[in-house]
């Protein structure tokens, strides 16, 4: 193969930018009074919808009164919200006439009326849930456990399936043999509730329930392992993920998420994390773990037990607050891959984690520290507050692992390794992506409802450069997944170049190049793995004191959840 990679990439790049001019020049087709009054994202809505109904939010140039009401009228509009001692309004009404309301000059301007409040409803949109007319919106979790192990989970109004509560945290009030009962769990951090309402919880105190997680009739166990600051251990984490074991058939435990991580400090076969993991996922269960938010800094970013081939690794991915597709982006905050010393491809799959709303430990720690992430779900009642937004790949894990909850639910039969090739395989694929950013694309939640295809077991690739030619090795994942549905190229797709000569019995996929990666069109900007170009100098991976990429140090063994108070914009 001897076309360049880059000019593949250079090319797609210049195409893309051709289309957008284009775009840009039928854009100014429209009246100049609509372009300064209707954003992109309402031109787009209003034309795709015609003479459905749709809701908008318009800022008159004065407070609505008389006149602003008789215009809403006569456009056929119905007013939703009328705001004290605002010129914003919310209305319904058709799509085609929303061009006329922009054209009334007492309008100033005219935008989607987007479910701010309900970031998991615009979540779910963007992960593919679905939707009510399709038999798979029944599948609600029913009959399927899945094991929080995080900060705790609060006793929340919409939490209702919680059956049990074990703590190993450092500050362990208590007593984690027999398993505590629901009604005593805690969680004085705030990190575990929230990562516990994006899986179960039923929505009940929000608007049309959407703040509803995404299989709220799984049953929850909650394993407490990091303290009311946020902080554990490894020994914390691996006591919980024994219990896990031990009591996995008494709870129908079959799923885990664990939002947090570490440093990777030994190799795979050392990380006693990652030997945990592994450990549930053989005796099958399938484990979910998020990617880490070291991801402005580069590769290798992947945080451990997320670095174990065996478990589903999630990114975060910025849905932009819309249900669009076409607006996301990576979280710039996402660990990339591959992972540290091992190099195993990672992450395996991103989901929406960008400003996720969902439950509010009160009181809690993040809770009192950052109280200006509160949210009232319902605007009609600003005085119940009983949500809060976060950021992070801590998000985005349970979103996937309350998918395979919902796979569970539909196939309980299912092996882990078949749950995460089905992951994988249906995900849509991104264009010019990363796959050491985006992993095997996006999550689709209907998309792995409706795929087939059973799996021995689905280890993460391995990757193989080869830095004297430039090209990318990979497994083959036909080989190792066992069945040629789910050969390399068909579960990364798009974001690699593959050589046209690759065949599926190939032991290792060659590429021309990652699509984007390297300024100058390397595989590594360095052109090496490690910047001293050794795998572990000296039998470590980090000189002591290092900081880690995000400037946060990392004292041995310590673990952090996989949240920011810092999303992208």
């Amino acid at each position: 193969m001897t076309t360049n990679w880059w000019t593949h990439w250079r090319r797609d790049w210049v195409l893309g930018l051709v289309i957008a001019v284009a775009s840009s020049v039928s854009a100014g087709a429209e009246k100049p009074q609509d372009r300064g009054k209707l954003s992109p994202r309402m031109r787009h809505q209003a034309s795709v919808h015609g003479t459905s109904r749709i809701d908008v939010v318009v800022r008159f140039r004065q407070s609505p009164g008389p006149a602003e009401r008789a215009l809403v009228k006569s456009l056929g509009g119905r007013v939703r919200h009328q705001y004290r001692s605002s010129r914003w309004m919310a209305l319904r009404l058709p799509a085609h006439l929303v061009a006329n309301l922009a054209d009334n000059p007492i309008v100033e301007y005219v935008a989607p009326d987007w479910p701010v409040m309900g970031g998991m409803d615009v979540a779910h949109q963007a992960a593919g849930a679905p939707a009510v007319t399709t038999n798979e919106s029944a599948l609600k979790g029913a009959g399927v456990t899945i094991a929080v192990v995080d900060s705790g989970v609060a006793l929340h109004p919409e939490i209702q399936t919680l059956v049990a509560a074990v703590d190993f945290s450092g500050d362990n009030p208590l007593d984690p043999e027999p398993a505590t009962a629901p009604e005593n769990s805690i969680d004085p951090y705030g990190h575990g509730t929230h990562v516990a309402g994006i899986m179960v919880g039923n929505g009940s105190h929000s608007p049309e329930g959407r703040l509803a997680g995404l299989a709220p009739e799984a049953n929850l166990v909650s394993v407490r392992v990091l303290d009311g600051h946020g902080s554990g251990r490894t020994s914390d984490v691996m006591a919980g993920l024994q219990w896990i074991a031990d009591h996995k058939e008494q709870f129908g435990i079959r799923v885990v998420n664990l939002s947090l991580g570490h440093a990777v400090y030994e190799p795979l076969e050392n990380d006693p994390l990652v030997g945990a993991v592994d450990a549930l996922w053989d005796a099958g269960i399938v484990v979910v773990c998020s990617a880490g938010n070291a991801g402005r800094g580069g590769s290798f970013t992947v945080t451990s037990p997320c670095n174990s081939p065996k478990v589903v690794t999630v990114g975060a991915q910025n849905d932009r607050g819309t249900a669009d597709l076409a607006d996301d982006a990576m979280a710039t905050y996402s660990s990339r891959g591959p992972t540290r010393g091992d190099l195993v491809a990672k992450p395996d799959i991103i989901a929406p984690g960008n400003r996720i709303v969902s439950l509010r430990s009160a009181g809690s720690y993040l809770d009192l520290l950052f109280p200006e992430r509160r949210v009232a779900a319902d605007p009609g009642q600003p005085q119940v507050v009983e949500h809060v937004e976060m950021s992070g790949t801590s998000m985005a894990a349970p979103m996937v692992a309350a998918t395979a909850a919902l796979m569970l639910e539909q196939d309980p039969s299912l092996n882990p390794g078949s749950v995460k090739a089905r992951l994988m395989l249906s995900a849509r694929k991104i264009a010019l992506g990363d796959p050491f950013a985006s992993g095997a694309g996006a999550l689709d939640i209907l998309g792995a409802l409706r795929t087939t295809g059973r799996a021995l077991d689905a280890p993460s690739p391995r990757v193989h450069p080869d830095l004297q030619t430039g090209r990318l090795g990979v497994d083959n994942t036909a080989l190792t997944w066992g069945d040629a549905l789910f050969s390399l190229d068909a579960v990364w797709a798009n974001s690699v170049l593959w050589s046209p000569d690759t065949q599926w019995s190939n032991p290792i996929f060659w590429s021309d190049g990652v699509q984007g990666a390297g300024a100058n069109g390397e595989l590594w900007p360095d052109g090496e793995l490690w910047p001293d170009g050794e795998l572990w100098p000296d039998g470590e991976l980090w000189p002591d004191g290092e900081l880690w990429p995000d400037g946060e140090l990392w004292p041995d063994g310590t673990l952090v959840p996989d949240a920011t108070p810092i999303p992208d914009n």
